[in-house]
């Protein structure tokens, strides 16, 4: 992808895009699918939508273009290859890249798979609404992942916020920045204040552990607030405020 004429946010597009092995892919980040067609195929993307960028895998033995070696995992190497994509027999390989691409063929950054997640009948990037916290007065971290509610399809936005100061945290004004940056769906649902952000060796923000503690007042010690949208803020986290907003306690799912 090129960037010639500075497109500002975008990662570039694509020159001769009928001569490119790269492809946009409808994704379904709920089920981690490709929706496939009445013809049994998978479809593109359209202009806007947020897919998943795929690269072809020539079937040329005597050459290393385009060769997909593949991981020392069989499994795991097969998880990244997908088959009968556009023709039977065609082999793809997924990038694990969500992207949107304009009408005039501008490619932009969405998020990896596994850090987009589908609430209100919407896919919501966790970059995405990462990116929107970030700017708020004394935050300076922001880890945004889904967690699961019960009784709800899908899975509702919650961060893990670290602030130079969390005593002073203000659950009103937090409440105005999200709806004034964000629609309601993408705002999360949920805050946590924590001390310190949790990293991984290459220091990439771990979101697993939290995804599966979620806004259990058992496993978490941290601050949690909820987000009320009668009373325009984040409020304390406790079963009153859950039964207020209309959502149940949380239920461990084992």
């Amino acid at each position: 992808m090129f960037n010639a004429d500075n497109r500002v946010g975008s990662c570039g597009r694509i020159p001769f895009p009928e001569l490119h092995n790269g492809r946009l892919l409808r994704y379904d980040p709920e089920t981690d699918t490709h929706p496939r067609g009445p013809d049994g195929f998978c479809q593109l993307a359209e202009p806007g939508e947020a897919g998943e960028f795929i690269g072809a895998i020539p079937d040329l033995p005597d050459s290393g273009a385009g060769r997909f070696e593949g991981y020392t995992d069989a499994e795991a190497t097969e998880r990244k290859i997908l088959r009968d994509v556009f023709q039977r027999g065609d082999r793809w390989y997924r990038s694990g890249d969500l992207l949107r691409c304009d009408t005039d063929g501008y490619f932009t950054f969405v998020d990896r798979i596994g850090d987009t997640y589908r609430w209100k009948s919407e896919n919501v990037s966790t970059q995405e609404v990462a990116e929107a916290l970030a700017g708020f007065p004394g935050l300076h971290v922001a880890n945004v992942y889904g967690v699961r509610v019960p009784g709800q399809e899908g899975r509702a936005g919650m961060a893990a916020l670290v602030f130079a100061e969390p005593s002073a945290f203000d659950g009103r004004a937090f409440f105005s920045w999200t709806e004034e940056r964000l629609p309601g769906y993408a705002a999360p649902l949920f805050l946590r204040l924590t001390a310190q952000a949790d990293l991984t060796s290459t220091f990439k923000l771990r979101k697993l552990d939290l995804q599966r503690e979620g806004y259990d007042r058992a496993r978490v010690a941290d601050r949690l607030y909820v987000r009320d949208r009668t009373a325009e803020a984040y409020l304390p986290l406790t079963a009153e405020a859950l039964e207020r907003v209309g959502l149940p306690p949380y239920q461990a799912s084992g």
